[in-house]
Order: C-alpha cells, then structure tokens, then sequence
C-alpha cells in the first residue's frame, strides 16, 4: 500500500512562534507567500489539520485561486483537495464553515469520539480504535487514493507527524518578526524525534518571497554535511 508523500506547511516568526496570543490568528506571512500556499494546496489532494486550529481558526482550506480550481478540474480532480480533520474527542461544532462548504470531508477520531461526535452529517466519520495511530492513518488514506496529503497543523500534529518519523518535507516559511510573548505557540511541543538534536535534515532549497525565507527541508533525509 502506498503512502502518501507528506508535506508539512508552517509559517513562524524568527523566535519560533506560530501566532501570538490575541484572539484573532495573526499574519506572519506575506500577501506573495500566501499564494505560494494556495499553490501548494492546489498541489494536494488533501488537507489535514488538528481539530485545535479548526475551533481556533475556522478555516475554509479551499484553492482561493480560480485559475486553480479550474486547472484541477481540467486534470479531472475535484476543484478543492478533501479536507481532513483529527480529533480525538470528536468534538467539532457543526457551525464551523469547512462543513458547508465544497469538497469531500474526513474526521479521523477515536472510537469514543466517534460515537459522540455530531458532525456525521457532514463528514464521514473514521473511527481507529482508542487511539489514533498516524501510520495507520497514513495508510487509509493511501487507500483512498491520496498521494499528496499538506499538512498545515497545528503543532500537536505537526508534532505526531515527526515524531512518528513520518513527513516527507517540510515547508517552512519564516518571517521577520520576533513575537516575544512566552504563552506565544510554537511549532513544535518537546518531543524525542528520531535521531535526536545531532541528526540534521537535509535543506532541500531556500526561496526569498518578499522579506519571507522560505525553506524547504526533507526530514527522512539526513544532511550530507553532518
């Protein structure tokens, strides 16, 4: 069975964080990086976040381009990549737009939260037992098809996924603000990864949109100058 390449998306600021701690979600990157993304989703067949950053931001994940869109349906692909959602609790309200919005939806949770969630009607529900296990995740997906599956967080999942030794690539722009605040989140929880700090990934390119860095890394590969 074949996995499907994973690519995990981030922006940070130079100090780490991913956001600050005001309620509203705030822009690290640029107008010129944002398309950039919407490019990559475009790339995608799925889109996965964690069910935190669904009840924080309420996202959309949709291809905003038109040209896109049609571009996607021209390669005989639905015009917007399936949008994923992992939640152990199964608790997503039902208000949150990427419900109603177009596209195939799939939340991977628990047995338990399966049983409680009240987003059946929007979504197909997958149910993995006790726990949710990304491997075995990985491979259901690969069984539906998906071969290019963007990752855009939050940092629990960012974590899972490279803990677990599991992400292709990692696209990460970084931008030139320093956030400061130390109840600020940031990419990554503590974690034992594999082969712990001396591993170095190897950097793939690095790409200057506007005043953002963007790097792009593969994390199963490690660097030829260790």
């Amino acid at each position: 069975m074949t996995r499907p390449h994973v690519l995990l998306s981030v922006a940070v600021s130079a100090d780490g964080c991913i956001d600050d701690v005001s309620p509203q979600r705030f822009p690290l990157s640029n107008a010129a990086d944002f398309d950039h993304v919407d490019q990559v989703r475009a790339e995608s067949d799925a889109i996965l976040l964690g069910a935190g950053t669904v009840r924080r931001d309420d996202p959309r994940l949709l291809v905003r381009s038109a040209e896109r869109c049609a571009a996607r349906l021209a390669r005989g692909l639905p015009e917007h990549p399936m949008k994923v959602v992992v939640s152990g609790s199964g608790d997503l309200a039902p208000a949150l737009r990427l419900w109603h919005l177009d596209g195939a939806k799939l939340v991977y949770t628990t047995d338990a939260g399966a049983a409680s969630t009240t987003v059946d009607r929007f979504a197909e529900i997958a149910a993995m037992g006790p726990e949710i296990d990304f491997g075995e995740m990985l491979d259901d997906l690969g069984a539906r098809g998906v071969r290019r599956l963007m990752v855009e967080g939050g940092t629990c999942i960012h974590t899972g996924f490279l803990r677990a030794g599991l992400a292709d690539e990692l696209r990460m722009a970084i931008a030139p603000m320093l956030i400061g605040q130390q109840a600020a989140p940031r990419f990554l929880h503590p974690a034992l990864f594999p082969g712990g700090p001396e591993r170095r990934f190897h950097l793939e390119d690095v790409t200057k949109i506007g005043d953002v860095a963007v790097l792009r890394y593969f994390p199963k590969v490690t660097s030829e100058n260790a």
